[in-house]
């Protein structure tokens, strides 16, 4: 296979094109995108979005009792609808994660959580990502399974009014 160049035989360059490398780079390149396609489904919580939503009213067709847990920049809210919020402050620069792990698995052995698995989640905005994640992985580490991601406004549980 070569290209011809030019119009006149002084200016003709036969020139071999060598794609192998080309097909080499594509291969390992799809090898590499199929085999990381498969790591980004073991890499994530799966997370759903619930709560009252802006401005919205509980559902009283069914008495529930919802877990929630508020981040803020200095201190976690625990809390659920029946007993009301707790405040856990954070032990010097980090956040106190012992004390919310003892709190969550107070609550799965309650009995309004013994059949539950669902808890809500949500930061202030000037809460880093980090310390939700560290949040989300403690409350499934407690049994909470079913972790709800929504704004701090449409919690169950008011922490601040």
């Amino acid at each position: 296979m070569g290209a011809s160049v030019g119009s006149d035989s002084k200016d003709s360059v036969d020139v071999e094109l060598n794609v192998v490398p080309f097909i080499d780079l594509l291969s390992c390149l799809t090898a590499f995108l199929l085999m990381s396609a498969v790591w980004t489904v073991y890499s994530q919580i799966n997370i759903k979005p619930k709560g009252l939503g802006q401005g919205g009213e509980p559902d009283t067709s069914e008495i529930k009792n919802y877990g929630s847990i508020l981040l803020t920049k200095n201190e976690i809210w625990i809390g659920n609808t029946a007993e009301g919020p707790q405040l856990i402050r954070n032990t010097g620069e980090s956040y106190d994660w012992a004390a919310l792990e003892e709190v969550l698995l107070s609550y799965r052995e309650k009995s309004i959580f013994a059949d539950r698995y669902d808890i809500e989640i949500a930061p202030e905005d000037d809460v880093d990502y980090q310390t939700l994640i560290t949040a989300m992985d403690y409350a499934i580490a407690a049994g909470f399974n079913d972790v709800g991601y929504l704004d701090p406004g449409s919690l169950h549980v008011k922490f601040k009014e």
